[in-house]
């Protein structure tokens, strides 16, 4: 079966959406980068159906995963997956966002990735307008780390060198390069973070 089911989707999706309720504009294409199952991408639809939904990921199986869980969804705002890989030069095949929002990829990519995306929402996003949305787990400056995270932060670099929870401060710096800044930061239960950012 091609649906795929992220448990940890349920727990974080209302939390999520809370933010995105402040953060995200009243109309407009969101486009998700690495919307892994899609099961976020559907939930987001249908809380916000004056915004045009845009899943993309470089796996083929989780672009299945996403068109299966579309096939049921109501709605005509929930666009049909699209392959992107942010951590590739290449122009991305959507022409424009009012908004980009990227869960849980960072610390499971390589730095590429998260270069390539601030790269790209510069290209894509209106200046002072259009947010860039992080969520998940980070490691910030002055904030004590939850004992799970340096756990967690432990067994990704054990699966590959080039993963890691990443510094916020560091998100920070690839912004600044791209014209952008950090303009909110929200906490979130299990030791999880938002971070918006906006073209200056």
């Amino acid at each position: 079966m091609a649906k795929q089911h992220a448990p940890a989707t349920l727990r974080n999706r209302e939390p999520i959406a809370q933010v995105l309720a402040r953060e995200l504009p009243p109309a407009g294409t969101v486009v998700e980068i690495a919307a892994g199952t899609g099961e976020h991408a559907v939930f987001f639809a249908a809380a916000f159906p004056a915004l045009t939904w845009q899943p993309t990921d470089p796996s083929a199986e989780a672009l299945a995963s996403i068109a299966a869980y579309r096939e049921d969804y109501p709605g005509t705002n929930l666009l049909a997956p699209v392959m992107l890989d942010a951590a590739l030069p290449e122009a991305w095949p959507v022409a424009q966002a009012a908004a980009i929002l990227c869960i849980n990829m960072v610390h499971i990519s390589p730095w590429e990735a998260t270069l390539g995306l601030f790269r790209g929402a510069a290209r894509l996003l209106g200046k002072g307008t259009g947010p860039l949305i992080f969520y998940g787990p980070f490691l910030e400056q002055g904030v004590a780390t939850a004992p799970s995270n340096l756990d967690f932060d432990a067994s990704l670099k054990t699966r590959d060198p080039r993963w890691g929870l990443r510094d916020a401060e560091q998100l920070d710096a690839l912004a600044a390069a791209q014209g952008m800044a950090r303009t909110a930061r929200h906490a979130l239960p299990a030791n999880n973070i938002m971070l918006v950012y906006r073209r200056i």
